[in-house]
């Protein structure tokens, strides 16, 4: 298996802060959820893909869906605006 073999997919997180004013502010960032033949790493953890279970997808809404990746330490939801299947079959090509 080729180590320089990966798919990325880009996430949003969306922070929720009340200001100064008491006005709910939303911070949303970007991030990168990327995939190799050992790791899957997110803008907080690395995770082996001995760790990684399954990755699965739910669309709801014509651009947006939720990725979830299944790890032995729970199911981790990310926020992503594109098509996740080139992520998908990489990471069932490594498992």
């Amino acid at each position: 298996m080729n180590k320089e073999q990966h798919a990325m997919i880009v996430y949003t997180e969306v922070e929720r802060k009340i200001d100064f004013y008491y006005k709910l502010q939303k911070i949303a960032t970007h991030h990168e959820l990327t995939i190799t033949s050992e790791n899957v790493t997110t803008a907080r953890t690395k995770f082996t893909l001995n760790q990684v279970l399954d990755v699965s997808y739910r669309p709801f809404s014509s651009e947006a869906g939720i990725l979830y990746l299944h790890t032995n330490q729970g199911v981790i939801p990310f926020n992503i605006h594109s098509n996740p299947q080139t992520f998908i079959d990489t990471f069932r090509s490594f498992k």
